[in-house]
């Protein structure tokens, strides 16, 4: 349960720092032949810093927790 916690609290850490970030996917336009045409889509994934506060209060809450236990 430790070793969770302090994963939960990394990320949590980490996606309150930073809001979100971009997928780039390739998607084919034309194929002529030996001759491809492909386009770059950015898709961008945001998410709120309060979701980094919720999984970070969860990772404290189970390293916590495993102290408690012992």
């Amino acid at each position: 349960m430790r070793i969770a916690g302090i994963i939960l609290l990394v990320v949590g850490l980490l996606m309150i720092l930073t809001t979100g970030f971009n997928l780039v996917t390739k998607k084919k336009v034309a194929d002529f032949g030996p001759v491809e045409i492909t386009k770059e889509e950015k898709n961008p994934v945001i998410w709120s810093p309060a979701v980094g506060i919720v999984v970070l209060a969860a990772g404290i809450g189970l390293i916590a927790f495993d102290r408690n236990k012992k």
